[in-house]
């Protein structure tokens, strides 16, 4: 009886899931109480959201798909008074919202101003959110890492290898979220198709302050959000764009309302010849090809009920760019990812103060290594793939000063993997290296987690508590409680907000490859071979920080923040091939500073300038992975010491202000600065020279054992061709890297290989909304 019991209060509460966003329900009316047709304008400088509404017929207008935090909302109406209220929204219980304009001749007591939204009185942790302004007059990135590029924009976030985000120092600890929906593999262009910056309405970005229903993957969250506004009729957007290295993209969307339904579709393909980033200057065998299509349907079945169904497919195609003894050799090595994604969820209002939701995904991944004769020294094939069976639960109840919020969620994926290998060059390996090796291997990864979380207000101060349950069992079966903690206090005089919060991390390890890594076959590899099994991360998160508001238009945020990690990840190749594998070392510290000042909008002047401070390193000896020859003589034989992780890049600079020159014209400029990652390099500079080019070789600092800064300007001009309220026609010109630097990201970087960003290149692109 108890099992049922169980069993039933499982299937209860996962008959509601997740919202990652809130919404309005907002009345207007005359004075006597009849329904009043108004433009209604909402604003959160904070969360970069402007957008304006009809609140047509009786005067109702339900505003969804809102980033919690602060809003000003204005009602407009001829001949009647203009209304100005605050709105705050936190949590996926709809806020209600009556409204009675009042006669011209009169005015309405309580007034706000966009300033007013400026800095977040509750915020407890480190959040950055893009709005659709931020994101539709982005600088130009090649296919594959639009949506990264704009992640990599903030403090605390830089790149290493080919668009790999590391946030904080982590190495493969990065959830995106898509629309409630968690993707905890690795979303970088020569792993996983991207989700196109285009599809994208809003992000919020965490750091630190992570709400407990968020686990697994702790380095940091992106929550995409591409779900529309619902307007009556047929709108969308089209966008054609083209540059340099023979890019070119398309891609179109589509959305139509009507009553209690609402349909979206989109689709886009590009094509580059500089897809990842090469490890010479040549930029050999490096074009790739990217699709996507999605499609969704969403219905209000009644006032209080909710139900979405959507798909998704996408796919990439794309060469391993080679080095100069491969491209000699003739070698081409084909990679391909391919993915499609069906989501459900259902909304269940109870009562004004609970509500309900359940979603739930199925995901076939499949990706692809092929090798041709010449390859060298090896000739590699591999054809991993895995389904995932995913669902989550909450329920969200607003009680006076607090914002509850419970849920469990169950993760289901079942891992398949194919490898095998023929050596070429004998001389690149250990004399008892097999000339060939095979592998495959199934096994599923099962992960249950539980959470309940709490935002408490009392007055200036702001409270947030949480606590997570994690189960997870694929080479290991470990279980743990993760608890979170954060406290803030506002100081309205001085439009000043203080906070500090404690998150305990449990990071489930990249699972790329971790059953060939982990396999008895590889031993038949070497005579000399460490294998360990990778086992979750387990860490402490803390900081402290501030966000203060100036003259009621620019906004600073500071913190520091300070992480330390048991079984730190990272991540290896596979003899010489392009297959990478986690690995894990005993323990790591991370800490620095983070600042960002912004001007969201200060006449017509608008940007950031960030600054972040980060060292990292990470200590002997290795506790999880697979090494090989020379390198498990190594690592048995290291059992202390520490070295500098593959991510300790000490100072980085980011800035990107945009001015509207006329009501149609702006420009925009900016720039990176990097102070360079640490590398591991055996020979010597003339080796290096020999190996990589004088030009290369160049771009190091052999004595401090790190890349030499990098520095790239960049610059952005749009036009409005055509505007009116229903159709707009914009065209941007970007070039960047405008300094033509050559800028080397890796060099022979520990465990990384070498990688070099690209050189100067301009991209036009016209965007069509209508």
């Amino acid at each position: 009886m108890t099992c049922c019991l169980a069993v039933v209060f499982v299937w209860v509460v996962s008959a509601f899931a997740q919202s990652i966003d809130g919404e309005l329900h907002l009345s207007v009316t005359d004075p006597s109480g009849a329904g009043l047709a108004s433009r209604v304008v909402l604003v959160s400088e904070v969360n970069g959201y402007r957008k304006e509404f009809i609140a047509a017929g009786e005067g109702d207008l339900v505003v969804k798909h809102m980033p919690y935090g602060m809003y000003r909302l204005q009602v407009h109406r001829d001949g009647f008074a203009t209304v100005s209220r605050s709105v705050e929204v936190r949590s996926a219980i709809p806020v209600v919202l009556h409204l009675a304009l009042s006669v011209a001749a009169t005015r309405d007591s309580v007034t706000v101003t966009d300033a007013d939204t400026l800095v977040d009185p509750h915020r407890t942790g480190t959040i950055n959110r893009l709005g659709a302004e931020v994101i539709q007059s982005r600088a130009a990135s090649l296919p594959g890492r639009s949506t990264q590029d704009l992640v990599n924009s903030q403090p605390g976030w830089l790149y290493e290898g080919n668009a790999v985000l590391h946030p904080r120092g982590s190495e493969y600890q990065t959830q995106f979220v898509v629309d409630g929906m968690p993707l905890i593999d690795n979303r970088s262009p020569s792993f996983g198709p991207e989700i196109e910056a285009d599809d994208v309405q809003s992000m919020s970005i965490y750091t630190a302050g992570i709400p407990a229903e968020y686990g697994r993957k702790m380095g940091g969250i992106v929550e995409l959000s591409t779900a529309r506004d619902v307007r009556t009729g047929l709108h969308g957007q089209v966008v054609l764009s083209g540059g340099s290295f023979d890019t070119g993209d398309a891609s179109a969307q589509a959305q139509y309302g009507r009553g209690r339904n609402n349909f979206a579709v989109s689709a886009g393909g590009d094509h580059t010849d500089r897809y990842l980033n090469p490890p010479v200057l040549q930029n050999f065998t490096n074009t790739g090809t990217t699709g996507d299509f999605a499609a969704s349907y969403d219905r209000d079945l009644t006032d209080r009920d909710r139900l979405s169904f959507s798909i998704r497919h996408e796919l990439s195609r794309f060469l391993v760019p080679n080095e100069l003894l491969q491209q000699t050799a003739g070698q081409r090595q084909d990679r391909d990812n391919f993915e499609t994604m069906g989501m459900v969820s259902y909304q269940h209002i109870f009562s004004p103060n609970a509500v309900g939701d359940f979603s739930g995904l199925v995901r076939d991944n499949a990706n692809d290594l092929s090798s041709n004769p010449r390859a060298t020294p090896v000739i590699a094939f591999q054809s991993n793939s895995f389904r995932e069976g995913y669902f989550k639960g909450t329920v969200s109840v607003h009680h006076g000063r607090q914002e509850w919020k419970a849920g469990i969620e169950s993760d289901n994926i079942f891992l398949h993997e194919r490898f095998s290998d023929r050596i070429t060059d004998f001389s690149q390996f250990d004399a008892d290296t097999p000339a060939t090796f095979e592998f495959a291997g199934d096994r599923p990864d099962l992960e249950q987690s539980a959470f309940i979380q709490d935002l408490v207000r009392l007055g200036k101060w702001t409270v947030t508590a949480g606590l997570r349950w994690d189960h997870y069992q694929l080479l290991v079966n470990q279980n743990a409680v993760s608890p979170r903690l954060g406290l803030s206090r506002y100081f309205p005089a001085a439009d000043l907000v203080v906070h500090a919060s404690y998150d305990r991390a449990f990071q489930t390890p990249e699972f790329e490859n971790i059953l060939l890594s982990s396999s008895p076959d590889v031993v038949s590899l070497s005579e000399q071979v460490l294998r360990l099994p990778v086992k979750p991360s387990h860490g402490n998160f803390y900081e402290i920080g501030l966000s203060k508001g100036f003259l009621r238009r620019a906004r600073l945020d500071v913190n520091y923040f300070d992480r330390n990690l048991t079984n730190f990840a990272d991540d290896d190749q596979l003899l010489d091939t392009a297959v990478s594998f986690p690995i894990a070392f005993q323990k790591a510290n991370i800490y620095g500073a983070e600042g960002k000042l912004e001007l969201p909008h200060w006449g017509r002047l608008s940007g950031f300038v960030s600054y972040s401070y980060m060292v990292g390193s990470a200590s002997l000896p290795v506790t999880g992975g697979l090494f090989l020859g020379d390198d498990a003589a190594n690592a048995l034989s290291d059992r202390s010491g520490r070295f500098w992780v593959s991510q300790d890049q000490r100072h980085t600079l980011r800035t990107r202000f945009r001015y509207q020159i006329a009501p149609r014209v702006w420009i925009a400029g900016g720039g990176e600065y990097g102070s360079g990652l640490p590398f591991e390099f055996e020979g010597t500079e003339q080796d290096a020279t020999a190996q990589f080019g004088e030009a290369i070789a160049d771009r190091v600092n052999f004595d401090r054992g790190r890349v030499k800064p990098n520095l790239s300007l960049d610059v952005s001009i749009g036009i409005d061709l055509w505007k009116t309220d229903t159709f707009k026609m914009r065209l941007q010109a970007d070039a960047q890297n405008l300094n033509d630097r050559l800028n080397l990201i890796d060099f022979a970087g520990i465990f990384s290989g070498t990688a070099i960003e690209p050189p100067r290149g301009y991209a036009l692109r016209l965007t069509t909304t209508f």
